[in-house]
């Protein structure tokens, strides 16, 4: 898909506002990980480099529309940008009307306190539109939510365009999905399959190996006949854990199932971890993480891959006895000289646990965003910026 990008456009003196993702987590007034901030300063120092006044604006949490209570400020925020750029940041709550000027940036409060965000209204999105004469996106992570202020303002607005984060976004998930190197391997992990049916189904039409963990390897273990214990398992989506995998093998694809795995009796930060081959998992038993051997056998798929494509953990990585297997993956996708891409809060997480993030090619800031991308739906705010192209 074809964008116009913001270092397309001259943007001297222009009134540039940026829509970021600055939805970091804040814990008593203290930023807990700054990674969306640090991503989103080569767009707003690009502006303000070519003469523009930026206005940059972010949701935060979900606060109730129409109030904005102390945690939903982004006030942290806004000290945080201007510790990183050495300047001041204003946070602007009034700002219907405001004037930037050029070289000036400010940061607007809470956009998801302000009434009609989440609908989408076309009147704050007029109203956004007329702070500026440029729109940036450059918000990946909110780009498959239509919301004033991703969808009503580009809409409006003299001119929109894609920020640098949104089209390194764009072009790196292209080139692992749309014309990928072959072998295409696919680590899909976390709780539940009913949350991932959709992206699992459009995934075994594309990919080569599709590898399966956490509380959706359980579903799978199960459509396969293995037993599963007490484990995390939806006994109701057997049946399409089985389409998946008929589907894959049919087009001479593979679901490589765990053949060993890490049990324990409870989700405890303090439970013992046992190693028992996969057949031998019992009533009272928990599947916690993979095996050692199933580890070492996906960890040389990987090896071998083309393109590697990683969304969760596939263990309760959060405690050490169960992340061997999860680490494995990481350190292997980090060896492999396949491209590789990891998204969502989990991978994210688990890549900078086990030190990995400079060997993985590209890190996807996007959770929802990424996983809608990878089922092939269509992002309303890019959409929008593709039309107004």
């Amino acid at each position: 898909m074809a964008l116009r990008k913001l270092t397309d456009l001259a943007l001297d003196g222009c009134r540039v506002l940026i829509r970021a993702d600055l939805n970091v987590p804040i814990y008593d007034g203290v930023i807990g990980d700054d990674t969306r901030i640090r991503a989103s300063l080569p767009t707003i120092h690009a502006a303000l480099r070519a003469g523009a006044g930026v206005i940059a604006m972010s949701h935060l949490g979900r606060p109730a529309e129409g109030v904005c209570g102390p945690t939903d400020s982004l006030a942290p925020v806004a000290r945080r940008i201007g510790e990183l750029l050495g300047r001041t940041v204003p946070l602007i709550a009034d700002w219907q009307g405001y004037q930037i000027r050029p070289g000036e940036l400010v940061l607007l409060e809470n956009v998801r306190t302000t009434p009609g965000e989440a609908a989408n209204s076309e009147a704050l999105g007029r109203q956004y539109a007329a702070l500026c004469d440029v729109f940036v996106n450059d918000a990946f992570g909110m780009a498959h939510r239509a919301e004033a202020s991703t969808h009503a303002v580009a809409k409006f607005a003299p001119q929109a365009v894609a920020g640098l984060l949104l089209s390194s976004e764009l072009d790196a998930l292209g080139r692992a999905l749309q014309a990928p190197a072959r072998p295409l391997v696919v680590i899909v992990g976390g709780a539940k399959v009913s949350t991932k049916l959709t992206l699992l189904e459009s995934l075994a039409d594309k990919v080569d190996r599709l590898i399966v963990g956490g509380g959706i390897a359980n579903t799978f273990l199960l459509a396969a006949g293995l037993p599963v214990g007490k484990s995390l398992v939806e006994t109701g989506l057997v049946d399409q854990a089985r389409r998946v995998i008929a589907k894959l093998h049919t087009r001479g694809g593979d679901v490589p199932l765990p053949t060993d795995v890490v049990v324990g009796q409870r989700h405890d930060p303090a439970e013992a971890a046992v190693v028992k081959p996969v057949s031998k998992v019992g009533e009272h038993d928990m599947i916690l993480d993979i095996g050692p051997e199933s580890a070492a056998r996906i960890a040389g798929l990987l090896a071998d891959a083309g393109t590697i494509v990683w969304n969760g953990p596939v263990g309760v990585f959060e405690f050490d006895q169960f992340g061997h297997g999860t680490e494995t993956i990481a350190r292997a996708i980090a060896a492999s000289p396949a491209f590789s891409i990891a998204g969502g809060g989990d991978t994210l997480a688990a890549v900078a646990k086990y030190g990995i993030t400079d060997q993985v090619s590209y890190l996807s800031t996007g959770g929802g965003a990424f996983l809608e991308f990878l089922e092939g739906k269509a992002l309303p705010a890019v959409e929008i910026l593709a039309q107004r192209g």
